[in-house]
C-alpha cells in the first residue's frame, strides 16, 4: 500500500467529493487544492470558479490568492466581480461552494472574522469577540454570498480544538445558525452544509437536528481521537464507515501539483 500523509488524506476525500460536471466556486488553500486534484483525476469536466472572476479556470499551479495571475491566464474567460456574483452565484448557476475556515462550530456555522479574546465573556451575538479580539482575521471575503446561493457547501479543514468549537465567536458565514434552525423557511437560499472534510474523518449534518456528526473515519483514526480534537460533544453515525484511502494515482497528482506550485512560487520570491 502507497505510504500517505494526513493531509494528503484529507485533500484527496475531499476532492473525491466533487462530481464530474459539476461548477464549484473554489476558495482559496485547501479548497481550491482538492477541487483542483478533482479536476486532474476522475473530474476533468468539472467548471472551477474563483471569486475574482474567472471561468473554467484550469491553473497550473495553486494560486496564492484570488488575485493570482495563473487564474486568469488559464481561464476560459474572465468576467467583472459583480457579474460574477450577481449572474453566476446569485443567478443559482452553482452547484458547490468549496470553502475552508478559522473556526467552524456544530452547526458548521463558520468564522473567519475574529477571535475571541475571552471564551467566557463571548456573547451569542459575537459582539464582545469582535470589538475586543484576541486575533483579527481576513475576513468572510466571498465566503458568506457562497454559502447562501450555491446549491450547497463542502467545507475541508484541519481537525483540531482550536478550530472545531462549541460556538463559534463570530458567524461570518452561516451553516445552520446558532440553533440548527437558520435555514429553515428559507426557499431562496441553498441547502447549505453538506458535508465537512477533515483531515480525521468525514462530517455530515444531522437530518434533524442539523449538528454535525461523524459519518466516516480515516484509515488509523480512532473515535477517540476525534473526540479529543473536538470542542463539543461529538456524535458518531450508527452506521460509521471507514474512508476509501488514496489511490497510487491521486497521490501522484496531488504531489506533482503541489511539486510544481512550490517550484513556481519560489521562482517567483526569487526575482
Amino acid at each position: 500500500m502507497t505510504e500517505y500523509t494526513s493531509a494528503e488524506m484529507m485533500t484527496i476525500t475531499a476532492a473525491r467529493a466533487l462530481q464530474n460536471g459539476m461548477t464549484c466556486f473554489v476558495g482559496i488553500g485547501l479548497p481550491s487544492e482538492a477541487a483542483n486534484v478533482a479536476r486532474l483525476t476522475h473530474a476533468p469536466d468539472v467548471t472551477l470558479i474563483y471569486e475574482s472572476g474567472t471561468l473554467q479556470t484550469k491553473p497550473d499551479v495553486l494560486p496564492l490568492s484570488i488575485g493570482d495571475g495563473e487564474l486568469c491566464e488559464s481561464a476560459l474567460t474572465t468576467v467583472s466581480v459583480p457579474e460574477m456574483f450577481r449572474y453566476w452565484l446569485q443567478g443559482g448557476h452553482i452547484d458547490v461552494g468549496f470553502l475552508g475556515t478559522a473556526q467552524i462550530d456544530r452547526f458548521a456555522n463558520l468564522n473567519t472574522t475574529v477571535i475571541a479574546a475571552n471564551h467566557q465573556e463571548t456573547g451569542k451575538d459575537g459582539a464582545h469577540s469582535y470589538a475586543n479580539p484576541r486575533v483579527r482575521l481576513p475576513g468572510g471575503g466571498g465566503a458568506p454570498e457562497i454559502s447562501t446561493n450555491a446549491k450547497e457547501v463542502f467545507i475541508t479543514v484541519k481537525h483540531s480544538k482550536r478550530t472545531f468549537v462549541e460556538d463559534v465567536d463570530f458567524i461570518t458565514t452561516i451553516g445552520f445558525g446558532r440553533d440548527g434552525k437558520g435555514r429553515d423557511n428559507l426557499s431562496n437560499i441553498g441547502r447549505g452544509p453538506s458535508v465537512v472534510i477533515t483531515d480525521l474523518c468525514i462530517l455530515k449534518p444531522d437530518s434533524a437536528t442539523k449538528e454535525l456528526i461523524v459519518t466516516s473515519l480515516h484509515p488509523g483514526t480512532t473515535k477517540e481521537d476525534v473526540i479529543e480534537a473536538t470542542g463539543w460533544e461529538i456524535k458518531f453515525s450508527e452506521t460509521l464507515e471507514t474512508t476509501p484511502t488514496p489511490s497510487k494515482k491521486e497521490l501522484e497528482v496531488l504531489r506533482e501539483l503541489k511539486a510544481r506550485t512550490e517550484k513556481a512560487h519560489s521562482a517567483k520570491e526569487a526575482i
